[in-house]
């Protein structure tokens, strides 16, 4: 899949496509409960995180780990790297990519679509894997991407490590005067975890993208702090995702 974008900044009008890549599989050891997509972070790739999930756990989990394009990316001055749209500052204070936003939550929902029906679906990552998880659990709510194009996929669970809200600033006065999105909001479960010390997306942006997801009617919303831990993740995180996805998806465990 494609999707086409501009620069940040550039002020250019001109676009140019940029390819998915590679996307890794995990299949269940056990009875197939749930699928989850999970999203690494900027300048990594699908089997960096598909190689710990195998690890984890959770025999009944379906695991999908896309690869971001490769594309020009503002933090980096240009400089091409894998990610899933195009920033400028690790954090919601930052320019928003509708665009980049918009391609790769619908790509994220294409993975999902061909799920079977009894399957319960979610949406995990990491940093920037994080941010789009958390665009895509705003975009199930609201029922619609950025641009307006319906969002249809039916989300049970969202998980962010060490990531931030997109499109924060405008979040509650789309929602406004909806019913429907606040009672989407009220009922789909979201863990988010955040290292204290972490010094690329800074804790306090995790944080404050807890409470805005919370003033908007995420009423289902578990923040959990790491103390002292950086841009990375550790056994006792890995442990807490384990623990609140076999609860929250009620998973069976090893039976077949």
């Amino acid at each position: 899949m494609s999707y086409s974008s501009t620069t940040m900044g550039s002020g250019s009008q001109s676009r140019r496509p940029f390819e998915f890549g590679r996307t890794h599989v995990v299949r269940p050891k056990g009875k197939h409960q749930a699928t989850i997509v999970w999203l690494h972070g900027l300048s990594d790739k699908g089997s960096s995180w598909s190689q710990l999930l195998e690890t984890l756990p959770l025999p009944n989990i379906k695991w999908i780990c896309p690869t971001a394009p490769t594309r020009p990316v503002a933090i980096f001055g240009g400089y091409p790297c894998t990610a899933w749209f195009d920033v400028g500052d690790l954090s919601e204070d930052g320019p928003d990519d509708l665009e980049g936003l918009d391609a790769s939550a619908a790509h994220v929902a294409n993975l999902l679509s061909t799920e079977p029906a009894d399957i319960k679906l979610g949406i995990g990552g990491f940093s920037m894997g994080a941010a789009i998880a958390l665009y895509s659990a705003t975009c199930r709510i609201l029922g619609q991407y950025g641009n307006g194009n319906p969002y249809s996929v039916n989300l049970s669970a969202i998980v962010g490590l060490s990531g931030w809200l997109p499109c924060s600033r405008t979040l509650k006065s789309r929602m406004e005067g909806s019913r429907e999105a606040t009672r989407r909001a009220a009922s789909l479960p979201i863990l988010l975890c955040h290292g204290s010390g972490d010094d690329v997306v800074a804790y306090k942006h995790g944080e404050r993208s807890a409470q805005t997801l919370n003033s908007v009617g995420f009423r289902d919303l578990t923040f959990r702090c790491y103390n002292g831990v950086g841009h990375y993740t550790v056994p006792e995180e890995m442990d807490e995702v384990r623990n609140w996805l076999t609860a929250r998806l009620e998973l069976e465990g090893l039976r077949a």
